[in-house]
């Protein structure tokens, strides 16, 4: 194509793709993409084509004997735009020219146009390639983006920075053993379970940070909540008078998140039926020990684990949360030392719990946060109470050794969350291309 003939194509194509909606000048225009679906109606044929994100449906006259394209073929059509209310987006293409510019060797496996695939989640894996064009997925995975870029924009809003943290890494920031181990030149690294460290050291800089990035976590569960890597959204913030802060940024963080969606997202939500969660003024607040003492005394389950929540745990508090609080969101504060990794701060009130809380969405843990420990001499002794060797953090030391304020902070789970509000019941059906312990491919 000259550039003339570029130039000309490019002032009579008015497209505007604007998650799923497809507005249009009503003018000559050419528009190319894949086609979804299409209905042979004898002297024509309604074709629809994924442009983008958004399915737009064309008319198209054919001539006498002439075959129509194959599904998934890559289209370019010629034609002009009229409005028609019955129509996705209200507008359709009447076509006055098809070009073919690619044509698959052979049909999909399945059906892709179809509202279900009507295919077991372990078996539609392995075609993500595939199903992902699928308009019910495609509408899972601009969801997640939306969810995304709402929390990104109430963040940048709320004086946070963005960062980009190594995920080759010398230590881990949890601890123990679920970290995967690699050659590095020679030399033994890690894949980062967690900004953990980063967040933190960057807080004397910039004071409030935040990353939306993958983890890894070398854990052997095979269950429907638990991946390999996943995408962890991490915030820190310096100068907070209690962990309290961090819990009222994540609730507003999440309620602004939700009406970015309800604004921007309206043709995924209506593609998905999905109803958004309302948030309250305040999510509900409950103490660990507080948590299971009424699940068990409500529910009538003996408490088994005293220094954790058991999944069952967690769903009867998020039962409970709905019940008498009217919350699909509950947040468990104040978990045992036992259980919380070496840089979270203890309740000076009773130094066998931690200054930490997770929040529950309808009965699953998306979120751990809380305070962390800022004062040198304070970490030290926490590291050798838990039979750490402190000189093996000497580059994490540095932020308590030169001056560090009160700081804390979250890491929340993003497919964890994207499964809550679609009511899945396996994460990897909110993972694009899910890592676990049987799955590198594809």
């Amino acid at each position: 194509m000259s550039k003339t003939t570029a130039t000309a194509v490019s002032k009579s194509m008015e497209v505007c793709m604007n998650n799923d909606r497809l507005s249009v000048d009503p003018q000559p225009a050419e528009v190319r993409g894949m086609l979804y679906n299409l209905r042979d109606m004898g002297g024509f044929a309604f074709l629809v084509l994924r442009v983008g994100d958004s399915l737009l449906q064309c008319v198209y006259d054919k001539q006498p004997g002439e075959a129509l394209p194959l599904l998934e073929s890559a289209l370019s059509l010629k034609g002009e735009f009229r409005e028609e209310p019955r129509a996705m987006g209200g507008r359709e293409l009447i076509v006055s020219r098809l070009t073919m510019l690619s044509s698959p060797k052979e049909e999909p496996p399945l059906c892709l146009n179809k509202q279900s695939l009507n295919i077991a989640l372990e078996h539609e894996i392995p075609l993500r390639p595939l199903t992902l064009r699928n308009q019910r997925l495609r509408s899972v995975f601009k969801l997640q983006e939306g969810l995304v870029r709402g929390m990104r924009r109430h963040l940048e809003d709320a004086g946070f920075t963005e960062i980009f943290s190594p995920k080759i890494v010398a230590s881990g920031a949890e601890g123990g053993a679920n970290i995967f181990k690699l050659d590095y030149f020679g030399k033994t690294a890690y894949l980062a379970q967690s900004p953990q460290f980063y967040k933190q050291l960057l807080v004397p800089v910039y004071g409030r940070v935040f990353e939306m990035a993958p983890v890894f976590r070398a854990e052997k569960h095979d269950t429907a909540r638990h991946l390999n890597e996943y995408i962890s959204v991490d915030f820190e913030m310096g100068f907070i008078d209690s962990f309290y802060d961090i819990i009222a940024m994540e609730t507003t963080m999440l309620r602004a998140a939700f009406a970015y969606l309800s604004e921007h997202y309206a043709p995924q939500l209506t593609a998905l039926k999905l109803t958004l969660p309302e948030i309250p003024g305040e999510i509900p607040c409950l103490r660990f020990q507080e948590a299971k003492e009424r699940v068990s005394a409500k529910y009538g389950r003996k408490i088994r684990d005293p220094y954790d929540l058991e999944p069952e745990e967690e769903r009867l508090i998020g039962q409970l949360a709905k019940e008498e609080y009217g919350s699909e969101f509950v947040f468990v504060t104040h978990y045992p030392t036992k259980k919380r990794p070496f840089y979270a701060m203890d309740d000076p009130e009773d130094p066998k719990y931690t200054l930490s809380f997770d929040l529950l969405f309808r009965g699953l843990e998306v979120t751990t946060g809380g305070q962390r420990i800022h004062d040198y001499d304070t970490q030290v002794a926490k590291m050798e109470a838990k039979g750490l060797d402190p000189a093996a953090f000497s580059d994490y030391l540095l932020l308590h050794k030169h001056g560090c304020p009160p700081h804390g902070g979250l890491g929340m789970g993003l497919e964890r969350l994207v499964m809550q509000l679609l009511g899945e019941k396996n994460i990897r059906a909110t993972s694009m291309f899910p890592r676990d312990t049987l799955r590198l491919t594809p």
